[in-house]
């Protein structure tokens, strides 16, 4: 597990009452809070509060400085509510005079992540975590988050006269790389710093022309200026002097992953446990019978049993390999898009590997169909009947292969288009080419390009399945840990890790498509 500290809110302070209130982080609204390894948002009901008395707040995340403790906690509509009693020492005086004039605006969490995901925007999506600590900090990441109100006893407030902190008092973050392993386990954002001066080359225009003017002159005339701008130019320059090399765009192109996992998707999620390397689910195996019995008859005797479903914990790691002169001479967008690609490889090997695991343990349908609008409709109907005598639950969602939908998209009633349609006329369902979400024949469509297919195109057997998201479930722990490690030669290794495992409750409850 990781704790992530994120500046995510807006504070009110009430002066009678000794107390600060405000919005701890915001939840299901999207909004994007930036911290050191990246953005970070927070689904409806991603974060769980044990007891709020136990919850402590601190000055700046410093767990030596506490100054009060939660009193009351609401879930609103847009994010997490708190109320907290400050302590009647001088910190928590300090900090209430400081809130009231402005000094420090906002609330920062301090939670353990259970689970997450990426978006398909580059930033991860916590989905559930259990909250630690809050405190009270300078700024808050959240925009939307500011003051709101400050609560203190007026006779403590005008009794002590604190002067404010100097620079010296103010945190300096000690960013020194060790050549250790080390966990990125905490996360945190906008905390004060006290950023060193920053001394830059002078930005000059390197053309051919002044190249060969300013050669002349530092040459010939001995200009003390004209060898500064060569020096400048030199040193800018990629590989000889006076070349002037090819501008480049920030923008980064990549048509060959994402954080798309539609199986996932399609069946249902699950919290991993923390110790062990499987678990067990009880899975009834026998229930009790009832009959009709007339009087005096014996009564047939039955019971309850059980068995238990062994879940095995399977690890996703990928290794990237750089250099310190790489990490030291590129922007911080270099490292925000290789964690973000990192996280697209991490959900493309979890998303085929639960894949094979769903063609492997469901059923291919009992009858063979064509790939055309009526063969569609009997696959799914035979299907989802299939699905309902095995588990006693509807299958809901459906996933195709890339090459199965575009076959969906042709699929037209005398040349109107069934599918594709924003409003078919015979309400088949609605599909788009700009989405690979979508709907048909009554069941949610997502389009895979992991599905493996026996026919070349992707339209033969396995090309398409009905499933039961209860059917299966997909565990998966905190995949934002990371370890790092300096090597002898200069080369950094950036490992990504996580733990991930599939519970087949009911193979059965998985249906794939049966080609002719």
């Amino acid at each position: 597990m990781e704790t992530l500290y994120i500046e995510a809110s807006s504070i009110e302070c009430s002066e009678d009452r000794r107390e600060i209130s405000g919005k701890i982080v915001p939840l299901g609204t999207g909004e994007v809070g930036q911290t050191n390894l990246g953005a970070y948002t927070f689904e409806s009901g991603s974060i769980e509060i044990e007891d709020p008395s136990k919850i402590k707040l601190f000055s700046q995340h410093d767990m030596k400085k506490p100054i009060g403790r939660m009193t009351t906690s609401e879930i609103k509509d847009d994010g997490i509510y708190a109320t907290f009693k400050l302590s009647r020492s001088t910190a928590g005086t300090d900090a209430l005079v400081m809130a009231s004039e402005g000094l420090v605006s906002g609330l920062s969490i301090g939670a353990e992540i259970i689970s997450s995901k990426p978006s398909r925007d580059g930033h991860t999506v916590v989905t559930a975590a259990k909250l630690k600590e809050v405190s009270l900090v300078t700024e808050p990441a959240f925009k939307s988050a500011q003051v709101l109100e400050i609560a203190a006893e007026e006779a403590s407030a005008e009794a002590v006269e604190e002067p404010l902190p100097t620079e010296s008092e103010t945190v300096v973050e000690d960013t020194t790389v060790e050549a250790t392993p080390v966990e990125a386990a905490a996360v945190e954002a906008a905390r004060p710093t006290v950023q060193a001066m920053v001394y830059t080359t002078p930005r000059i225009e390197v053309t051919k022309r002044n190249y060969l003017e300013n050669t002349l002159k530092a040459n010939l005339f001995g200009d003390e200026d004209s060898r500064q701008w060569l020096r400048a130019a030199d040193n800018d320059q990629t590989t000889g002097a006076g070349f002037i090399p090819t501008p480049q765009s920030t923008q980064l192109l990549n048509f060959l992953s994402n954080a798309d996992r539609p199986v996932i998707d399609s069946i249902t999620r699950g919290t991993m446990p923390e110790f062990g390397k499987t678990f067990e689910l009880p899975k009834i195996t026998e229930v009790p019978i009832v009959d009709q019995i007339d009087e005096n008859a014996a009564v047939t005797e039955s019971q309850l049993e059980a068995s238990y479903i062994t879940v095995t914990k399977k690890s996703f790691k990928g290794r990237a390999i750089t250099t310190l002169e790489l990490l030291t001479n590129s922007t911080p967008a270099f490292l925000d898009e290789l964690l973000t690609q990192m996280e697209f490889a991490y959900a493309k090997d979890t998303e085929q590997y639960v894949t094979g695991v769903l063609g492997n343990d469901g059923a291919l349908n009992a009858t063979a169909q064509a790939n055309s609008a009526d063969g569609l409709l009997k696959y799914i109907s035979s299907a989802a009947a299939a699905v309902y005598s095995a588990s006693l639950g509807f299958a809901r969602n459906i996933v195709v292969t890339p090459a199965q939908w575009a076959n969906i998209m042709s699929y037209n009633d005398n040349g109107r288009p069934i599918y594709i349609a924003a409003n078919p006329q015979n309400a088949g369902g609605a599909l788009s080419p700009l989405s690979v979400r979508g709907s048909v024949a009554g069941l949610d469509l997502r389009v895979s390009r992991y599905i493996t297919s026996a026919a070349p195109v992707g339209t033969g057997d396995y090309s398409m399945l009905v499933v039961n998201p209860d059917a299966y479930t997909w565990y998966e722990g905190a995949r934002q840990q990371l370890r790092t490690n300096i090597n002898s030669d200069g080369t950094v290794d950036i490992l990504l890790f996580g733990q991930g495992a599939v519970a087949t409750k009911l193979g059965a409850g998985a249906n794939w498509f049966n080609f002719t």
